[in-house]
């Protein structure tokens, strides 16, 4: 069996504690609801850049937002 290092987040937590809907992050942030709800669900992993702009936005360290399971 392959170890696989699967990247999760705390993207929703961390949006409903700045009361934002989904669409209104995504347009702080530059991207579509679909693609805030995709993160959120894990189904699209975040390039770097994307990853950094949302723990601006959320004013969260990485490491409050993603982690590995």
């Amino acid at each position: 069996m392959k170890n696989e290092l699967v990247l999760k987040n705390r993207l929703k937590v961390a949006r409903a504690e700045k009361e934002l809907s989904q669409g209104e992050l995504a347009e702080l942030v530059g991207v579509s609801r679909q693609t805030i709800s995709s993160i959120e669900t894990g189904q699209f992993c975040p390039t770097a850049k994307l990853a950094l702009i949302l723990c601006i936005a959320l004013d969260k360290k990485f490491e409050e937002l993603f982690y590995f399971d």
